[in-house]
C-alpha cells in the first residue's frame, strides 16, 4: 500500500497488514477475555456467598466435630475447582451458551459436578464437612449462579443494543439464506454480531447491503474491513469452495461459523458425527412420552392446583366485579382445538358483552392481526372490567381448571378456534401433537404484537424442540411479561 505525501512525492510502499492484524487481535482480546474474566469473577462471588449462607443458615458450627477452619479451607481451595468445572461445561464459551435455556442447563450440570467433586475431595483428604453444608451449598449455588448469569446476560445485552461488545462479521453468500441470517442479526443485536457485508461470486450489491467481492477475496475482505468473524451461508456456495474458504480463514485465526440450514431446530438436538470422511449432523428425536410425559403432567397438576388455591381470593373478587360490571354470565365458554384435533370447552372470565360473537362479522374489516387471527387493540365489545382483566391476562385464570381436567397444559401452543384451524397451512397442524397451553413461546415473545408468521414459527419450534427445561424457562419468563403487559389487549 503506497502513501502520497503532501508535496506530491510518493512514499515507499508500506505493508499495513501487521497493523490490521494487531488491531484484530486486540479487538478479539477485548471481546473474549474481558467478558470471561468478568463472568468468572462474578461466579466466584456467587459461589462464595452460597458457601457462606450454607454455613450460617445451616447452623453447621453447632454440629459436633465440625471446625470452622475446615469450611474456610474448603471455600478457598474449591472455588478455583468450581471455575474449572464451569469452564469444562462451556460456561465461559459464547459458542456454547447462546440461549438462556442452554446456559441454565449447563449451570445445573456444572453445579452438580462441582459439589460431587467437593464430596470426593473431602473424602480423599479426610476433611470432615457436614453433608448439610454440601446440600445447602448446592441449592444456594444453583440459585445464585443462575441469578448472576441472568444479570450478566442482561448487562451484555444492554451493551450490545448500544453497539458495544459486538463481533464484526462478513457473511459468505448473499442469497436468501445469507440475507435471512443478516436480517436476524440486525434485529437481534443482543446476539453480539454486527454484519459488515457479504462476499459472493454471483450476486452484487442490492443497495441495502455491501457485497465486497467474490468468495476468493474473503480473507482479504476480513483484513480490510476489520472483521473478526465470518458466517458461511452453506446453501450459497458449493462444497469445495466452502472447504477452501473455511480452511484459509481458520489458518489465519478468523472465527468461522457455518449454517446448518436447519433454521428452527434447537442446537441440543444436533449431534455432529463422522460418516466416512464427511462430518454429518444427526438430528435427535424429541421424546414426549415415558417419564417425561409423566413429569409434565405431574408438573401441570401441581402448579395448577397450587395456583388455584393461591388465587382463590382474586378469583372470587373478579367474579363479583364481572357480575356487577355488565349483564351476563361470569364465565365465557368457547370451543377450542386441543391435542390431536379434539375439541374441548375453554373457560375464561367474560371480558366482552354477551353479543360479542354476533358482532364479530361487522368488525372483521378492523382486524389488526394478519393470518387467520383476529385482534383489535380497542375492541368496542370489551367491557370496562374486561379491559383491565385482559391487560394483565387475569381473564385466563379459569383455564387452570382446563389444565386439571387434562385438556390443556401449563405450557404449550395457544388453544386455537376451529375457524382459525380451518385456515392453517398443513404444516401448522403439527402443533396439535401437544396439548395447548396456558402460556407458551408465543405468549412470552410479543403475543398480539407478533405477526402470524412469528406465531407459526414459535409454536412449531416449541413442538419440535420441547423439553422440561423449556417449559420451566417459559413459565419463569411469563411472570415479567404479564407485569409489563407486552402485547396484551
Amino acid at each position: 500500500m503506497a502513501v502520497r505525501l503532501l508535496g506530491g512525492e510518493r512514499a515507499p510502499s508500506v505493508d499495513v497488514t501487521p497493523i490490521i492484524e494487531l488491531e484484530r487481535v486486540s479487538a478479539r482480546w477485548r471481546r473474549s477475555f474481558v467478558p470471561k474474566a468478568a463472568s468468572s469473577a462474578t461466579d466466584s462471588i456467587a459461589i462464595a456467598i452460597a458457601m457462606l449462607l450454607a454455613y450460617v443458615l445451616g447452623d453447621v458450627a453447632s454440629v459436633p466435630g465440625q471446625s470452622r477452619d475446615n469450611y474456610l479451607l474448603f471455600a478457598l481451595c474449591s472455588i478455583p475447582a468450581w471455575l474449572v468445572v464451569f469452564a469444562r461445561y462451556g460456561l465461559y464459551s459464547s459458542r456454547r451458551i447462546t440461549s438462556r435455556t442452554q446456559e441454565y442447563r449447563q449451570v445445573f450440570h456444572a453445579v452438580v459436578v462441582a459439589v460431587a467433586v467437593m464430596m470426593l475431595a473431602a473424602y480423599a483428604i479426610q476433611v470432615n464437612v457436614a453433608r448439610r453444608w454440601l446440600l445447602l451449598t448446592f441449592c444456594f449455588a444453583l440459585a445464585f449462579v443462575a441469578a448472576d448469569r441472568e444479570a450478566t446476560r442482561r448487562v451484555f445485552e444492554a451493551l450490545r443494543r448500544r453497539g458495544r461488545m459486538m463481533r464484526p462479521v462478513v457473511i459468505v453468500g448473499a442469497n436468501g439464506e445469507g440475507h435471512a441470517i443478516a436480517d436476524m442479526l440486525d434485529s437481534q443485536p443482543w446476539l453480539g454480531y454486527r454484519v459488515l457485508g457479504f462476499v459472493d461470486d454471483v450476486r452484487s450489491s442490492d443497495g441495502s447491503r455491501t457485497v465486497f467481492g467474490p468468495t476468493s477475496m474473503t480473507l482479504q475482505t476480513v483484513l480490510s474491513t476489520g472483521a473478526t468473524g465470518v458466517i458461511v451461508a452453506t446453501t450459497a456456495i458449493d462444497a469445495d469452495t466452502c472447504n477452501d474458504v473455511a480452511r484459509e480463514l481458520v489458518e489465519a485465526g478468523v472465527h468461522v461459523e457455518l449454517s446448518s440450514t436447519l433454521r428452527d431446530v434447537a442446537s441440543q438436538r444436533l449431534l455432529v458425527r463422522p460418516l466416512g470422511r464427511y462430518p454429518v449432523v444427526c438430528l435427535q428425536p424429541v421424546r414426549r412420552t415415558g417419564w417425561r410425559g409423566v413429569a409434565k403432567r405431574t408438573w401441570d397438576i401441581s402448579i395448577a392446583s397450587f395456583a388455584i388455591v393461591v388465587t382463590a381470593p382474586l378469583t372470587l373478587l373478579v367474579a363479583l366485579l364481572v357480575k356487577i360490571d355488565s349483564a351476563g354470565p361470569v364465565l365465557f365458554r368457547q370451543s377450542r382445538i386441543g391435542k390431536d384435533g379434539e375439541v374441548f370447552t375453554i373457560f375464561k372470565f367474560r371480558t366482552m358483552s354477551v353479543d360479542a360473537e354476533l358482532r364479530l362479522a361487522e368488525l372483521e374489516a378492523e382486524n389488526e392481526a394478519d393470518g387467520p387471527l383476529f385482534k383489535i387493540r380497542n375492541d368496542p365489545r370489551t367491557t370496562r372490567i374486561g379491559r383491565f382483566l385482559r391487560r394483565f391476562s387475569i381473564d385466563e385464570l379459569p383455564q387452570l381448571f382446563n389444565v386439571l381436567r387434562g385438556e390443556m397444559s401449563m405450557v404449550g401452543p395457544r388453544p386455537a378456534l376451529p375457524s382459525e384451524a380451518a385456515k392453517w397451512a398443513p404444516r401448522l397442524r403439527q402443533r396439535l401433537r401437544v396439548k395447548p397451553g396456558l402460556t407458551g413461546m408465543w405468549q412470552v415473545n410479543g403475543r398480539s404484537n407478533s405477526s402470524f408468521e412469528q406465531y407459526e414459527r414459535l409454536d412449531l419450534y416449541y413442538v419440535d424442540n420441547w423439553s422440561l427445561i423449556t417449559d420451566l424457562m417459559i413459565i419463569l419468563r411469563t411472570i415479567p411479561v404479564l407485569l409489563r403487559r407486552n402485547g396484551a389487549y
